[in-house]
């Protein structure tokens, strides 16, 4: 009888290659070092997405819920769920165990367990990188439309559940052979709002030609990072991608820091293992202190969030016409680094911060990441850490700031100010409070080749310094 060893082919000859390209941070810091492409100017952005709004029909509409077509409250438990029993379900959600001045809660959340895909098709002209970005609308920005990543799709979209049109370029990221993977790891969402949420964050070097499609433009990286320094240009999935980028410095293991990558994840995996945060699902119909109504449902307060639904047209999309809840925010959100050049090297002060709906409780955060409006009245011993720093930097200590749209695609105007204020030695002292931890920009980076260690606040940070929007 012949065995299994006989049967197999020989191994043909072997070819090893380096564990990591590291002529790609180049590319991607000579990417970031080009204020301008070989196709559209960066002056004229602004015009080529107005006349993407012009070319296509936008409206979104508060409705009643009433109103929604195919979605409906469940019987048993109030869950605002769809009729396919794909997309997302808004549900209840049980809290326990959290830092700060609300240690439990309850609160409405997302539950959306599907991976989907954030990817931007990456391509060399005239010898520099030029990233395919797509002028996309999301029914919760302000202005509607925005600069996204080439795909931004659920996995019930790109299935087909909508039985709208086919994904655009989305053979580069599930196909076989379109493209040189440059980038590619799981990424969380808001903890705050979704319930262990992760998307496939991925930048993909096309092989051969690429046909462009009307609604979609080459930028350079530096020429995004002159985007990042207006308000609401770059839109959020496009934001978490490009800080995934691999950036020069990540890698080299003697570069100086405060502290050692290795003492940086003892000191991260301990955060890990001292919170107990415990999220329970429970029904949409029981949570305390929230009440229904036909148009919204929201805290007896009016404080934190509310769950609206709209009606929305968007001749660009996959499908025309659709509806929809969104989660709106009742305030707008501060979210800043803290800098300090340490011996010269610049440093960030990340936060350790527990979320809710992480799936792995902790990720590393900005020095501040909270909504000013929901602390109001609040004695000074009970306000979040930092948050009085940032909100009275002197001007000429905030080295970047710009207002940015969190996810349009689940969050209705939900804006944050994002900013870099260099501190002094008084306001964030070398040994910060417990929780906190001064990291290196290409620390950072490093980890985010890892599945949920820094998260899309602090992403959307990164991406401004990986663009070349701001520099330490």
């Amino acid at each position: 009888m012949t065995t299994i060893a006989e049967s197999a082919p020989r191994d043909a000859v072997a070819r090893l290659g380096p564990r990591r390209d590291r002529e790609l941070a180049r590319r991607i810091a000579r990417s970031a070092a080009a204020p301008e492409g070989a196709f559209l100017a960066t002056d004229e952005v602004d015009g080529w997405l107005a006349e993407r709004r012009r070319a296509h029909p936008f409206r979104v509409d508060r409705i009643p819920f009433a109103d929604l077509d195919g979605w409906s409250f469940a019987p048993e438990s109030g869950n605002l769920v769809h009729r396919s029993g794909r997309f997302f379900t808004v549900e209840g959600l049980r809290v326990t165990g959290t830092d700060g001045p609300f240690g439990s809660w309850h609160q409405p959340v997302i539950r959306q367990p599907e991976v989907g895909v954030l990817g931007i098709v990456v391509k060399e002209f005239q010898g520099v990188l030029h990233f395919l970005m797509q002028a996309k609308m999301e029914p919760g920005n302000r202005n509607l439309l925005q600069l996204s990543p080439t795909v931004q799709a659920t996995r019930s979209n790109y299935t087909g559940a909508h039985r709208g049109a086919r994904v655009r370029y989305l053979d580069y990221f599930t196909g076989p052979g379109r493209g040189r993977v440059l980038a590619d790891v799981l990424q969380s969402e808001h903890g705050a709002w979704f319930l262990r949420k992760s998307n496939r964050n991925m930048l993909v070097e096309a092989v051969g030609d690429v046909e462009l499609h009307e609604d979609f433009c080459w930028l350079t990286l530096g020429q995004i990072g002159r985007l990042l320094r207006r308000d609401n240009v770059v839109n959020m999935d496009a934001r978490t991608v490009l800080a995934c980028a691999p950036q020069a410095g990540a890698d080299d293991t003697d570069a100086a820091a405060l502290h050692s990558d290795t003492g940086l994840l003892s000191w991260f995996t301990g955060e890990r293992a001292r919170h107990d945060v415990t999220a329970e699902r429970v029904p949409l119909a029981s949570l305390p202190g929230w009440w229904q109504g036909d148009r919204s449902i929201e805290r007896e307060d009016g404080r934190y969030f509310r769950v609206v639904a709209v009606g929305v047209q968007a001749g660009s999309r996959e499908v025309g016409g659709w509806t929809q809840p969104l989660f709106e925010p009742t305030g707008t959100g501060v979210t800043a680094f803290l800098t300090r050049r340490i011996e010269g090297v610049s440093h960030l002060l990340a936060h350790a911060r527990t979320e809710a709906g992480f799936a792995d409780t902790v990720e590393l955060a900005p020095t501040v990441q909270y909504t000013p409006s929901n602390y109001a009245g609040l004695p000074e011993a009970e306000r979040p850490p930092f948050l009085d720093t940032v909100l009275g930097a002197e001007p000429s200590r905030i080295r970047y700031e710009a207002l940015h749209s969190e996810e349009g695609g689940r969050f209705l105007n939900a804006e944050s100010r994002y900013l870099f204020v260099e501190a002094t030695p008084d306001e964030a002292p070398l040994e910060p409070p417990p929780g906190y931890v001064w990291v290196t920009p290409g620390q950072l980076n490093g980890l985010l080749r890892h599945n949920h260690y820094v998260n899309v606040q602090a992403r959307t940070l990164l991406s401004c310094l990986a663009s070349g929007a701001v520099r330490l």
